[in-house]
């Protein structure tokens, strides 16, 4: 791959994931929440945002990137989003307990948050697997299958979540960032063949 072709892929790389959150940075209604509430928020956007990475360093189409050197650093954003998450989730219980438990507890009246809670506990699941893999003696094909149905889940709930906000994140933007999500995490599972049986000689 050309120099220029890689500069291209990284620069919009860098487009799809600075511009919803730039354009949440310019929400008017950042003017009447609280700081925690913003930070919060804040913290969601970016954990979508990292979504669209992690399919693409799990995949090997990261131009300049190894396959090994790349799943390096997916496991290192892994930490992140499991973090962007915490703080999310965090923010908003400070914010607001009741309506965390009631999200928690599947009873809100928003359809959006039973849609991130499930992508926040198969988060939590996926970083719990990932810590005790050895231990549970998972081997290669396994653990990329478990890996493979968890993100799956994960982008699903986290784009229905995003997509049924309405909120900070401007229409558009946010629209575009989750199509680009759902086609990256496609692409990394029709591309890995997670899910492929192996062909018995005969």
């Amino acid at each position: 791959m050309s120099l220029a072709r890689a500069t291209l892929k990284w620069a919009a790389l860098a487009m799809a994931v600075a511009v919803p959150i730039v354009a949440a940075a310019t929400s008017p209604l950042l003017a009447w929440r609280d700081p925690v509430y913003i930070v919060a928020g804040f913290a969601g956007v970016v954990a979508m945002s990292l979504l669209l990475v992690q399919p693409l360093l799990a995949g090997g189409y990261l131009p300049g990137l190894t396959v090994q050197i790349g799943r390096r650093i997916h496991r290192f954003v892994g930490v992140f989003l499991l973090m962007a998450v915490v703080i999310h989730v965090a923010g908003l219980w400070i914010t607001s307990p009741p309506d965390v438990i009631d999200a928690l507890l599947f009873v809100s009246p928003t359809p959006f948050s039973a849609w991130g809670v499930i992508a926040m506990w198969t988060i939590f699941a996926t970083a719990l697997l990932a810590a005790f893999r050895r231990r549970l003696r998972l081997n290669v094909r396994m653990w990329r299958r478990i890996h493979t149905i968890f993100a799956i889940v994960i982008v699903l709930g986290s784009v229905v979540h995003a997509m049924l906000i309405e909120g900070t994140m401007e229409t558009v933007s946010k629209a575009a960032l989750c199509a680009l999500v759902l086609a990256a995490t496609i692409r990394t599972v029709v591309g890995l063949r997670a899910f492929a049986t192996r062909k018995t000689s005969r």
